[in-house]
């Protein structure tokens, strides 16, 4: 099947419900003296491009071996890899479009990943796009030269080539949707505070990520800085600049390695709240402040959201964690502080845990509120219109540490149980009627701003709840939420 865009034609792959076009470039190589620059523009082709394959991926790391089973991940060598793929019902139509941003920390994920196939969006009237973006310091590094948030810029490059060219591929520049998981989620709140990006989508869908996750520019120099005696250059965009790709993502992983041995305020700054060392930088133009500020002060105002978590993220990150003991408790008092909680307030979160582990459980509501429960809820909040929903369907993998964790969510919203990349965190064949009712809520929201239910305000607190028991909930658990009152 044969598409003209403004760039040339590209063939793709006809599908049961319509076709898909993969590595379509939205922009050209970063490579070269494109390198730590902002994305510039595809060059054109004359000859038909095939378009029927995955492209490369952004450098990166290899998969963590401990989360590989769960999460995994795909490595593609090659320097085109600012791309996006393309699932359309129809070339011919005007269908809404859905514009996926993946998740991975700021420092791994692509669109290769098979688990993000957009088959189930086309069969219910949606494009569905994917895109890549510059990863780790090739993304997100900052010296204090240069342009700043490059991974963000190529967001939006990839954002204007969808307002552009995706007529061509059947889709309805004037109803996009950005939905983004994780890291992906973190990016929309930035896309919604960011000046460059209004008016290029019109929805947003927020999974497992707000707008709170953005650093300061002295914590991102800091990062900068510790990347550039890691690889023995000067700390300036042009000594790191100096670096190969693979040393560079060499000491990307041992300066990422540097932040759990000593996870202070005093040695990193915001990061060690973020968790993370590679991610957006508030730098006053790029991205003028913390998004959630700007939210609340009117920025997206316009675009309509839903918004939401899983309701056991942490427990992703500490399945070999021992479930009581002091470590478990040491490393509670630990994270607490980071966040600027008191011992009384690490009481409540024990008080309130009603399983067997109630130390491992208290520690897991904690962080899951810190950073994913309560920025979702502040969001909300913020924006005065948002949709709001909690994922909260257990998983048995890991001996059933899983839980309702961070990512769980994805197959259920790609309506795609059965694709080999989520058969280590569902484990089973997970619930399809689940699947199927989660599924349709994203792409009623994609066609008209509505899931399905109310909109979250201060008033009512209404959480569309999904876990094979669905149902609507109303200010669940207030003695959290208030707890955070003042913080985060």
């Amino acid at each position: 099947m044969l598409v003209t865009t403004p760039s040339g034609q590209v063939r793709g792959e006809a599908i049961a419900h319509g076709a898909v076009f993969r590595a379509v470039p939205y922009a050209a190589p970063p490579v070269g003296d494109l390198r730590f620059q902002p994305p510039a523009a595809a060059k054109p082709w004359s000859e038909i491009r095939d378009a029927t394959r995955p492209g490369p991926t952004p450098p990166q790391a290899e998969a963590s071996a401990q989360l590989s089973d769960l999460l995994p991940n795909i490595v593609v060598p090659g320097d085109d890899y600012l791309h996006a793929n393309v699932w359309t019902p129809d070339p011919t139509g005007s269908a809404p479009v859905v514009v996926f941003i993946h998740g991975g920390s700021f420092t791994s994920g692509s669109n290769a990943l098979p688990g993000y196939d957009g088959t189930a969006y086309a069969r219910d009237g949606i494009v569905f796009v994917t895109m890549n973006y510059r990863l780790g310091a090739d993304g997100f590094l900052w010296l204090g030269d240069g342009v700043p948030n490059l991974g963000l810029l190529d967001q939006i490059a990839a954002l204007t080539w969808v307002r552009d060219t995706i007529a061509t591929f059947g889709g309805d520049p004037n109803c996009v949707t950005v939905m983004g998981e994780s890291a992906g989620a973190m990016s929309i709140g930035a896309l919604l505070a960011m000046p460059a990006a209004k008016g290029l989508f019109h929805r947003a869908i927020l999974e497992s990520g707000a707008g709170h996750h953005a650093i300061s520019p002295s914590a991102a120099s800091n990062v900068g800085r510790r990347l550039a005696k890691v690889l023995r250059v000067p700390p300036t965009r042009e000594g790191v600049s100096t670096a190969s790709s693979a040393d560079l993502i060499a000491a990307q992983s041992q300066v990422s390695a540097q932040l759990p041995k000593a996870p202070f305020r005093r040695v990193w700054g915001d990061v060690a709240t973020n968790l993370m060392p590679f991610e957006p930088v508030i730098d006053g133009e790029v991205l003028p402040v913390l998004p959630i500020k700007a939210i609340e002060a009117g920025a997206g105002s316009e675009v309509d959201v839903l918004v939401g978590y899983n309701t056991q993220e942490a427990r992703l990150f500490f399945l070999t964690t021992p479930e009581s003991g002091v470590v478990t408790r040491a490393l509670t008092v630990v994270l607490s502080r980071l966040f600027k909680l008191t011992r009384k307030d690490r009481a409540a979160y024990r008080g309130w845990a009603t399983g067997p582990s109630r130390d491992y459980d208290a520690m897991i509501a904690m962080l899951t509120d810190a950073v994913y429960r309560i920025p979702a809820l502040r969001l909300a909040e913020a924006h005065g219109r948002a949709h709001v929903y909690r994922f909260a369907w257990q998983s048995s993998a890991r001996d059933g540490r899983l839980g309702a964790a961070h990512g769980l969510e994805l197959p259920y919203v790609f309506d795609n149980l059965d694709n080999p990349d989520w058969r280590g965190m569902l484990q089973d064949a997970g619930d399809a009627e689940l699947a199927t009712g989660m599924h349709a809520s994203w792409v009623a929201f994609a066609k008209t701003g509505d899931p399905g239910w109310p909109t979250y305000t201060p008033a009512n607190r209404v959480e569309r709840e999904f876990s094979g028991v669905d149902g609507v909930v109303t200010d669940h658990h207030p003695a959290s939420r208030e707890l955070w009152s003042g913080r985060r």
